[in-house]
């Protein structure tokens, strides 16, 4: 277990190398990128071993939603780290006449990635591949929640980065403890709210800002318009996607009732078709990552509410897909984020309605509409606030490099994915440059009646 000292000694080895400019040419951090995507593809069997022993993954999502993803991203970012590096000129007002103006960015330093175990490997990478564009020194602190695939992560990054570069420090709390209490340049973290708010209070004593990328009741509303089977099928994929360890899984549903019936017939269909008759026999379907977890998910299952699934393998730590339905806002599955595989059914009868209640409650971190109106789709995007969604679908925004991900109140601050990435880790400076043979007396004392009209001139 690592100590204050060793960690304390770790920043300092890294805020020396920083200083030596080691990180701030382009080029270096391409070749940084570089080494990153090489221990990647020399260590994917690895990940996904560590994937299957932590959280039942297959190779297949494991690809398609960690690895597959995390390198999309890192190639992404590779191929415009050049052009988002570049100064960039900004047309100066009158007032600043005759200057030049620009910003130019420039990496924070060191800074903290704190990551979670539902996506060990992509929650840690993608924060980390920004970082790496940026220009900064890194310390990675994976989650002890899933310790094969921490331990496969710290094996790739030890062999890309030296660790004055990347550091990573595994095990639980008292190294996330140990490393709050260090003055980092940034703060980047992927977890819970109610931890989130720890970390923000630690960088608060530092004056360090902060990501927080935390969770929340993801709503999802199908309303009377909506085509109930794509969204049964789309629905489906999206909740029970890693058993539901998703932070934007639909984590319930608000559905027209004239369409209830239609869609529960569909959502049995489609989970039967997807994971079988029988899903605890499923090799592709995963488990639920410890018993902590476990038992909080079994007693958020409300047996005289269920209407599929419920069966589970307390020797395996696996739970069914499980659909509820009669579901009121007051019941102990409307209170926390699920984070598992139940799928709660609450009925609005009006567009209004489900306004009304989304609005009612924390700003989640993502939403979910199946709708064939525009009216409907202009009215809940402007009229709810939210990380961000999809329009007759789940999940996918969150794997295409073009758009921001993150999140808004209760569900985090700050964002990522592709420039956003680079923006995250990066101070943009804002530079005037003015010569020195011209310069206006109207800005100097003493401040006589004409500089004033002048001046009210310049600055319309």
């Amino acid at each position: 277990m690592p100590s204050e000292e060793t960690i304390r000694a770790v920043l300092e080895g890294q805020r020396a190398y920083f200083a030596q400019g080691n990180t701030l040419p382009v080029h270096s951090r391409i070749q940084a990128l570089d080494r990153l995507e090489r221990a990647i593809l020399s260590h994917e069997e690895d990940l996904y071993r560590a994937l299957q022993a932590d959280l039942g993954k297959s190779s297949t999502e494991s690809y398609l939603c960690e690895v597959g993803l995390t390198l999309s991203e890192l190639r992404y970012v590779r191929r415009h780290v050049k052009s988002w590096s570049r100064k960039r000129r900004v047309r100066p007002a009158l007032a600043q006449f005759p200057g030049q103006c620009f910003t130019l960015q420039e990496p924070y330093g060191v800074v903290l990635i704190l990551s979670p175990w539902n996506y060990p490997v992509l929650l840690t990478l993608e924060p980390l591949i920004g970082a790496l564009a940026a220009g900064n020194c890194a310390v990675v602190k994976p989650s002890a929640y899933s310790p094969n695939t921490s331990a496969a992560l710290s094996a790739l990054l030890r062999e890309a980065f030296p660790r004055e570069y990347v550091a990573v420090v595994e095990r639980g709390r008292q190294e996330n403890q140990a490393l709050l209490e260090q003055p980092f340049d940034y703060i980047f973290f992927t977890g819970s709210v109610a931890v989130g708010r720890e970390v923000m209070a630690k960088a608060a004593a530092h004056l360090t800002p902060v990501t927080l990328e935390l969770g929340g009741k993801s709503p999802c509303i199908v309303d009377q318009t909506a085509d109930v089977d794509a969204a049964a099928r789309r629905i489906i994929f999206g909740k029970f996607l890693n058993c539901g360890q998703t932070c934007v899984a639909p984590d319930y549903i608000l559905i027209h009732p004239s369409r209830k019936e239609a869609f529960l017939a569909a959502v049995s269909r489609e989970i039967t078709r997807m994971y079988g008759e029988r899903p605890l026999e499923n090799p592709g379907y995963g488990k639920i990552v410890n018993q902590k977890h476990f038992d909080r998910l079994m007693g958020l299952l409300d047996r005289e509410k269920l209407v599929l699934g419920g069966e589970c393998d307390p020797v395996h730590l696996r739970i069914a897909p499980t659909v509820l339905d009669g579901v009121t806002a007051e019941d102990p599955v409307m209170q926390e984020e699920i984070f598992g595989p139940i799928l709660p059914i609450l009925t609005a009868d009006s567009v209004e309605e489900a306004v009304s209640f989304i609005r009612s409650r924390p700003k989640p971190l993502a939403l979910y509409l199946f709708t064939q109106s525009r009216e409907t789709e202009r009215r809940v995007l402007t009229e709810l606030s939210f990380g961000g969604g999809c329009v007759n679908d789940t999940v996918l925004h969150l794997a295409f490099s073009r758009l921001p991900f993150g999140g808004v109140g209760d569900s985090g601050m700050g964002a990522y994915h592709g420039r956003q990435s680079f923006l995250t880790f990066s101070h943009e400076k804002g530079i005037l440059k003015t010569p020195v043979r011209l310069d206006l007396p109207l800005r100097y004392p003493p401040y006589v009646p004409w500089k004033e009209k002048w001046a009210r001139r310049l600055l319309k």
